[in-house]
């Protein structure tokens, strides 16, 4: 029996360490998802992408590691390798990759349950954390999310909870902001929204 674990982080650099570590781990990366917001264009644009803040582009420097976003990634393995870029009702432009891809964009988690939402709940999430979860992508975090056998969930979850949010402290900030829950008919965040959003919460990049 598997189970889906996943984890929401502020930063794409957080979510792609989180990754990394899972395949480390021994996750093969068919069994691993992430969605990143591209509501301000990080990914995909001719500027600098340096979320680590080492004058580095991160694009360039994945791409030499293997585990990188940038084009031209040769045949370096793992998940992070086949990024593209779509939209998800209620969440807008995503970079994304991974099994929740399909169900977030197919028709029968569309519009009418939310792409994010109608994949997790599909897996066996609680309508509850799926809802923040999504919320957390519109609002420009990350979504990492991975399918693991039941005996192995604890180890995995450890790996997943460096740098992650906690999604019930999260929760309840949008709660008590006036959100109640995810709305796929939502208008998806603009760049500057996106950008005060990540400040709100400690991305000052």
């Amino acid at each position: 029996m598997t189970q889906t674990i996943s984890r929401l982080y502020d930063t794409y650099t957080d979510a792609q360490n989180a990754v990394s570590a899972l395949e480390a781990a021994g996750v093969p990366h068919s069994d691993i998802s992430i969605v990143a917001n591209n509501s301000d264009e990080w990914y995909g644009n001719d500027k600098i992408v340096d979320r680590d803040h080492d004058g580095k582009d991160d694009r360039a420097e994945g791409a030499r590691t293997g585990a990188g976003i940038g084009a031209g990634l040769g045949g370096a393995a793992g998940l992070l390798t086949g990024l593209g870029l779509m939209a998800i009702p209620g969440v807008g432009p995503v970079v994304a990759a991974g099994w929740l891809v399909a169900t977030a964009v197919g028709a029968a988690a569309g519009a009418a349950t939310g792409g994010i939402v109608g994949g997790l709940t599909e897996m066996g999430v609680s309508r509850e954390d799926a809802d923040v979860y999504a919320e957390g992508v519109r609002r420009g975090g990350t979504l990492v999310s991975a399918r693991v056998a039941d005996g192995m969930a604890g180890q995995y979850e450890t790996v997943l909870d460096r740098s992650a949010v906690n999604i019930q402290d999260r929760g309840a900030a949008y709660r008590k902001a006036g959100w109640s829950t995810f709305d796929p008919a939502a208008k998806p965040y603009g760049a500057d929204e996106v950008r005060k959003e990540r400040q709100t919460y400690g991305d000052l990049s």
